[in-house]
């Protein structure tokens, strides 16, 4: 389980003059932040927007580092701020005075910034007529967290749709759930692998109970961006990297290059549920389903906004298809490995259970220990036990 703890690679640092909004040239932090919050709120993701304004900004590593922090923090923590916010707030709002006002009151709220402080620098930010609806606004949220704030209830607290409060409390109980809800709402960590590739530990331990040895054939199904084939090839396998959509294998292509990895790793772009190989091919298949992503809602903080209940089920039926198509393709005594970076009981153990009752042949092979525990046949690894991403895998051999 080798990886050291890193800030990350820095940003490029730019060409001159810095975002665009309207006619005004974005050349503070905040000034970035309020801007991509705009855009988020909006519907863009965070984690493309960010960058991409970055980009083109003139900002020193510091303040780089200090609009990520804004963005992200504003955006998991944007129901906290609204119900701070709301007394004050007697009208509708442009998105600009909205994406202020959430920036003012998380920098009060969840930095600790000096009320003066986080106050004037937000109002720097804001145009026009606006400056006085934020100024006052913010001036009464200080006043308010000068006591303890009474939260309504733990997803307002917390920060999540009800949906996903309920839905976690009931598959891992409260204490757990409440855990996991706590620690996806700090920053994530960035992990480096010995080979210079940031990964979280969760997916760097997943890639290791595939377990891939020199000379093995691999087969990493859902394989964007490449981090878990990336290691599997260092390990010595040859490895088969597929994606359906090819934006992602792109994606996957860079990263091999990066590393040194061509002719280890083949970038292939093609539908997991139909895949292009004779059965029995593989001495491993990893199966990184796609899932909900309620393991890892500190690293996508707008996700916990876009994924809607109904996409359990339906993101279930997927899991399940693609593990029977997964099945087909390894070879007798050969392991085949599930994971998601989610906690849902419907994703995890509904679909371990489903795989027993439909491919007893398959035999579950010891879970890690270690931080993960006991799931069904495999293991969860909760956000809180390691500081991670949570996580779920399970691993399955075909009898000889």
């Amino acid at each position: 389980m080798s990886g050291r703890a890193a800030s990350g690679r820095s940003g490029r640092s730019g060409r001159p003059g810095g975002p665009v909004r309207g006619r005004e040239i974005v050349t503070s932090a905040r000034g970035l932040a309020q801007e991509a919050l705009v855009q988020v709120d909006g519907g863009a993701r965070a984690n493309v927007v960010v960058p991409r304004l970055l980009e083109t900004s003139t900002l020193e590593r510091r303040d780089r580092a200090f609009v990520v922090q804004l963005v992200y923090g504003t955006t998991r923590m944007q129901r906290a701020c609204d119900f701070l916010l709301a007394p004050y707030v007697l009208g509708p709002l442009d998105a600009p005075t909205r994406a202020a006002l959430r920036l003012g009151a998380f920098q009060m709220a969840f930095l600790d910034t000096p009320a003066h402080a986080a106050v004037s620098a937000t109002v720097e930010v804001v145009a026009g007529r606006s400056r006085g609806l934020v100024n006052a606004v913010l001036r009464r949220v200080a006043h308010r967290l000068q006591t303890p704030v009474d939260w309504p209830d733990d997803a307002t607290r917390l920060s999540y749709p009800d949906w996903i409060v309920e839905r976690l409390v009931a598959d891992l109980g409260s204490t757990d759930a409440q855990g996991a809800l706590e620690r996806m709402d700090e920053s994530a960590s960035a992990t480096e692998r010995d080979d210079g590739y940031i990964q979280d530990l969760a997916s760097q331990w997943v890639a290791e109970v595939v377990g891939a040895t020199a000379g093995e054939r691999v087969l990493d199904l859902c394989a964007a961006p490449g981090g878990k084939a990336t290691a599997m090839a260092s390990a010595g396998a040859e490895v088969v990297a597929l994606d359906v959509a090819a934006a992602r294998i792109g994606r996957v292509a860079a990263n091999i290059a990066e590393l040194g990895l061509l002719g280890r790793v083949l970038p292939v772009v093609g539908d997991g549920l139909a895949a292009p190989f004779a059965p029995g091919r593989f001495d491993r298949v990893l199966v990184d389903a796609p899932c909900s992503g309620l393991g890892v809602l500190r690293r996508r903080p707008d996700a916990r906004w876009r994924v809607e209940p109904s996409a359990l089920e339906r993101l279930a039926a997927l899991q399940r298809q693609l593990l029977a198509a997964a099945a087909e393709l390894v070879r007798p005594g050969g392991r085949l490995v599930y994971s998601v970076c989610t906690l849902t009981a419907a994703e995890t153990v509904d679909v371990d259970g489903w795989l027993a009752a439909t491919h007893p042949e398959l035999r579950a092979e010891p879970p890690p220990s270690g931080p993960w525990r006991p799931h069904g046949r495999g293991a969860l690894l909760l956000p809180q036990a390691a500081d991670t991403d949570g996580m779920f895998v399970l691993a399955l051999r075909r009898p000889d």
